[in-house]
């Protein structure tokens, strides 16, 4: 009688071991595929960003640091110190 009793608690102890593997997997599963949606969702924003940099006009090819370069010297006018007499 007590072999009985001894084998149904090796049962018991086998069972919760079974038990925890099984809990220990489903929470592997779930760290697993929340990993893979962050990183589909990553890859996702990655790849838009590249199609709108690749889409995007470069506006600072058009500007040519020469054109500017002197021509704000034509733009001043030249006053004298000597005040034109009013005439009478």
């Amino acid at each position: 009688m007590s072999n009985k009793l001894e084998e149904l608690m090796n049962t018991a102890k086998i069972n919760e071991l079974l038990h925890k593997k099984e809990l220990e997997e489903k929470n592997k599963n779930g760290i697993i595929i929340a990993l893979a949606i962050i990183g589909a969702v990553a890859a996702v924003a990655a790849i838009a960003y590249a199609v709108f940099r690749h889409l995007e006009r470069d506006y600072l090819d058009d500007f040519d640091a020469d054109d500017f370069g002197d021509n704000f010297d034509d733009d001043f006018i030249e006053f004298s110190d000597t005040t034109p007499e009013a005439e009478d």
